[in-house]
């Protein structure tokens, strides 16, 4: 939703050509969207790799975040910061939706400053959720391992009850040829008194 927000924030408030901050910005909102996405894929075989992009993906949003910020500073615009009567209710609304749909009547009204602050917030509210996810997959990293790990463990418990069930069965048949032989005597014995 951020990638598609920035899209429409650029056409409406930047030039389209002559100005790489457009091509930036758009970069970095889709750097952060496809290294969550492919992330999240990857992660179902490498917690390695899951770590490795979403780390990517936070450096553009915080790229992203910048570029909002720069544009605030650049066009003399208000930063809507905590005790500002327009950041909590934004906050508030943002925190409840995150469909493009949700946004869309109003982003052909916002002002460049209702825009950028909108766009700043849900830069942040990303940058807190990924924030927790990432400390999420590395203590579940810590304490259980990666993918690898925990098949390589899957697979040498495994192989340990094979190893257990075959030397039950070794046990097993060394009693039962024990007991053979010892009845094998036994029946020769008896046959010897009674031929006798």
């Amino acid at each position: 939703m951020l990638y598609q927000f920035t899209s429409v924030f650029c056409q409406r408030f930047l030039p389209l050509c002559g100005d790489r901050t457009v091509d930036q910005m758009a970069q970095a909102a889709r750097s952060c969207k496809q290294n969550i996405v492919e992330g999240s894929e990857d992660g179902a075989t490498s917690t390695e790799m899951e770590l490795k992009l979403l780390n990517v993906a936070r450096s553009s949003n915080d790229e992203l975040r910048e570029d909002y910020q720069d544009f605030i500073k650049k066009h003399h615009l208000t930063h809507w910061k905590p005790g500002h009567k327009r950041f909590q209710p934004m906050q508030d609304f943002s925190r409840r939706h995150n469909n493009l749909e949700d946004y869309l009547p109003l982003v052909t009204k916002w002002t460049a400053e209702e825009f950028a602050n909108t766009s700043l917030t849900l830069c942040f509210q990303v940058d807190a959720m990924m924030n927790s996810y990432l400390k999420h997959l590395e203590k579940t990293f810590v304490e259980k391992g990666g993918i690898k790990e925990r098949m390589y463990a899957a697979r040498t418990g495994y192989r340990q009850q094979q190893d257990e069930k075959m030397k039950g069965i070794e046990k097993e048949y060394t009693h039962l040829s024990s007991e053979n032989e010892r009845l094998r005597i036994e029946n020769a014995s008896l046959s010897a008194l009674a031929a006798q």
